[in-house]
Parts: C-alpha cells; sequence; structure tokens
C-alpha cells in the first residue's frame, strides 16, 4: 500500500484497502473557520429542530478553530460570525480556538503546521478546499462541507473513497530562482485543473527530500487547484523535526510499502525548471515568465496559506532589500508568530523601508472580501492560489499568480519580472 491507503486502513480498522474501495475512517483532527463554522453552526441548528441531540461532541480536544477569513472583521455580518463561533467553542469546550487580536492567531492552514497541531498519519479534515496543505506532515487531509464537517464533530467518523494516486517525482535540487510554487504551477499548467480529480497527489524524489517542510506545504496547498482529493509527501526527518521544535510528541514517520502502485508517476528534473507565473484566469494558463505578457501592473500582493509563510517572506525581503517598491505592494503574513519572526529577524524593515504596506494576517483579499480587493480592470501579481475572474476583486480585475521572489521582483519594475532580470 501507498501512504494514505496505509493511513486510511488504519483509521478504518483493516488491513489493507484498495483504490476505489468506500471506508467509514476515524478521524483524528477537525478544524472550522469563521466562514464554515457558521454553516456547521447552521447545520447544528437544523439538527436540533429535528429532534436530533447536538449536545456534546465526539471529541472537543481533537477540534481546534481558526478566525482567518474575515479578520479584522469587515462589516457587521462577519463581527457577528466571530461572535457565533466563539459561542460554539464556549458552548461545547474547544479550547484550541485561535482568536484575532489575542496572541497567535493566522490562516488556518497556517496554524495547522505553525502550532502542530497536525501529526504524520492522521486522518485530518477541515471545512475548507485547502486543507490539502497539511498532507505536507503526511497526514491524509482534505476539506469537507458544512454537512460532513457536522457529522464528523458529533462522530468522529465519515465515509471517503480511497483515492487513486499519481505519483510526481522531482530529480535534483530545485535552481536558486525557483521555488515551489514555480514547480506545482508547472504541474498544474501539465494535468489542468481538473487533472488530478479525486486523486491524491503524491510527492517524491530527491528533489522534494532536499526541500524544506514550508516548500512542501506551498505544493500540497495548491493540489486543490489540480482538483485533487489531497496532496501527500511521505514524513522524514525534516517533518519530525519541524513538529518537534513546535511541541509535538509520539511522532509516528509512516511510509508507504517499496512496492507500493501509482496510477500514474510524472518525472521532472529540477534543474530544467524555471520561474513561471500563471495567467488569468486559471491556474493551468502558465507561461514561464520571460515569456509573460509585458502588462504594466498596479498592485503586488505577497500573503495566503500559499505565500506568506516565513521562507516566503525570507524570499520577498532578499530581493526588496535596498531596493523601492514601484506599484502598490502589500506584504501580509500569515500568523502571528511568522509576523513576529519577520519583526525580529529585520524582515518587516526590509519591508517598510521598500515602501510596503504590512498588514495582519487574513484571507481577505486573496477571497476577495476585504483588506485589498481589486477595483475594475486592474492588475495585480500574487502569492495566492486562484485567479478566477472576480477571485481577488472586480470580475473584471486579473491576477497572476507567481511565487514570492517573482512577486517581489515585479514589484520592483512595476511588471511581470524574472529575478535573475533585476538589476
Amino acid at each position: 500500500m501507498n501512504i494514505v491507503e496505509k493511513i486510511l486502513a488504519r483509521a478504518s480498522g483493516k488491513s489493507k484497502v484498495s483504490p476505489d474501495d468506500v471506508v467509514f475512517a476515524n478521524v483524528d483532527k477537525v478544524m472550522m473557520h469563521d466562514v464554515s463554522g457558521p454553516g456547521v453552526i447552521k447545520v447544528f441548528d437544523k439538527l436540533q429542530k429535528q429532534g436530533i441531540s447536538v449536545d456534546k461532541l465526539w471529541d472537543s480536544t481533537k477540534v481546534w478553530v481558526a478566525e482567518d477569513h474575515f479578520v479584522p472583521s469587515a462589516e457587521k455580518v462577519s463581527a457577528e460570525n466571530i461572535v457565533k463561533l466563539s459561542n460554539f467553542t464556549k458552548r461545547y469546550g474547544i479550547e484550541k480556538h485561535f482568536k484575532y487580536g489575542m496572541g497567535q492567531y493566522g490562516i488556518c492552514h497556517t496554524i495547522s503546521h505553525e502550532e502542530a497541531m497536525v501529526m504524520p498519519g492522521d486522518v485530518y479534515v477541515g471545512g475548507d478546499s485547502h486543507t490539502n496543505t497539511t498532507g505536507a506532515l503526511g497526514a491524509f487531509a482534505c476539506g469537507l462541507g458544512h454537512t460532513d464537517v457536522a457529522y464528523v464533530l458529533l462522530n468522529g467518523k465519515i465515509w471517503f473513497k480511497v483515492p487513486e494516486t499519481f505519483y510526481f517525482k522531482l530529480n535534483g535540487k530545485l535552481p536558486d530562482h525557483v521555488m515551489a510554487k514555480d514547480f506545482i504551477l508547472k504541474i498544474i499548467g501539465d494535468i489542468g485543473t481538473d487533472g488530478g480529480a479525486y486523486r491524491t497527489m503524491q510527492f517524491g524524489g530527491s528533489g522534494i527530500d532536499e526541500m524544506s517542510v514550508q516548500s512542501r506545504l506551498t505544493m500540497c496547498n495548491m493540489t486543490t487547484e489540480a482538483g485533487a482529493k489531497n496532496g501527500i509527501v511521505e514524513p522524514d526527518q525534516k517533518v519530525f523535526d519541524y513538529l518537534t521544535r513546535r511541541g509535538a510528541t509520539n511522532l509516528n514517520l509512516i511510509k508507504g510499502d517499496s512496492d507500493a502502485e501509482y496510477e500514474k508517476i510524472f518525472e521532472y528534473e529540477g534543474s530544467e525548471l524555471e520561474p513561471v507565473v500563471a495567467k488569468p484566469f486559471s491556474p493551468e494558463n502558465i507561461s514561464v515568465v520571460r515569456e509573460a505578457p509585458s502588462v504594466e501592473l498596479d498592485k503586488c500582493y505577497i500573503g495566503s496559506c500559499t505565500g506568506a509563510k516565513y521562507e516566503d517572506l525570507e524570499a520577498a525581503a532578499k530581493i526588496l532589500k535596498g531596493r523601492k517598491v514601484k506599484i502598490r505592494t502589500e506584504i501580509l503574513p500569515a500568523a502571528i508568530s511568522i509576523y513576529q519572526r519577520a519583526m525580529e529577524n529585520g524582515l518587516l524593515k526590509i519591508f517598510l523601508d521598500a515602501g510596503v504596506t504590512v498588514g495582519p494576517p487574513t484571507c481577505g483579499a486573496c477571497c476577495g472580501a476585504h483588506m485589498g480587493v481589486l477595483a475594475k480592470d486592474e492588475i495585480c501579481i500574487s502569492t495566492t492560489n486562484r485567479n478566477f475572474p472576480g477571485r481577488m476583486g472586480h470580475i473584471e480585475s486579473q491576477t497572476y499568480l507567481s511565487s514570492p521572489l517573482v512577486a517581489a521582483a515585479s514589484a520592483v519594475t512595476g511588471k511581470i519580472t524574472d529575478p535573475r532580470d533585476l538589476k
């Protein structure tokens, strides 16, 4: 069995599972945020009206809650949703509630690894499509809708069809000017936004071994944009060290069998990869940066669960140090812990000296809700994960997706720029 099959076999009490088997799996962790949480609360209210008991969760210690999409509160409805969420966690004794304005908080998928909320081998589900991100720690991680999350909260289990697995093998280290974001965009460009539909996208090879945990998180994050059920990397010493530094204990570095089978294997040479952008209006519409349109940009956005981890901020700082931005540029670290490290290590000063606006952790601009949405005809280069029409604001705005290196270089020139071409 491969790693996902092993995880689902363990969780469903079976000795072996195969692709297309339907299993009822015990869940190890479940997450909600300030958008999915109120939806789950509505399901609870509906169940209660039908006479179904919602007095107790299956295990409140395995539930955690993030405030991230509409914080700082954008308007009255989002403020009320935060109150609803707080009342819910208080009622059910959920102690792991990362509240805006009260110490550590951030984008849910960033908190999942920054706070070691998820362990290798876990079945982890969340009320958000980018829950796939945390598969980089060696967990089976996927998003669920409101009704399914409500079911898990009450019963601690959910059904899955065991997915087929695509294996993406990277040979050799990425060049210094290429980031994990470039690689995952290249993959999506190759297979399409439906190419991974209900499949596991597993990443391996010497190039993945060389990658940091944060780079692997970027890879798994955007398996969602390929339609995958989940993304995963087998855990190794890097994952062990990353999680133990954050307080994790009793880690199980689960691996697939050496003779595990995959539906298809895709192979890439690290040395051949180039910086790329995804042009409007799809993550699969990729272009090598040096061949991209020479459009005048209005804005650069470096943020989100995809592109505002500490490593991403370091990459941007390397470009921006001693330079000035030519377009409106916003950098929003993905969690307070990352914000604090960036402050302590001088990154925030580099950003401010470059003319950048630094903001608090939020999903707001990425989902076109607040804190930097785009106007009609505005063109943005962004480290986020989606660029469909209207994703970051007005339906007639345009978003180019890129790595933090490309985004920062483009902020300096005002046009889409390969970091190697900066003077």
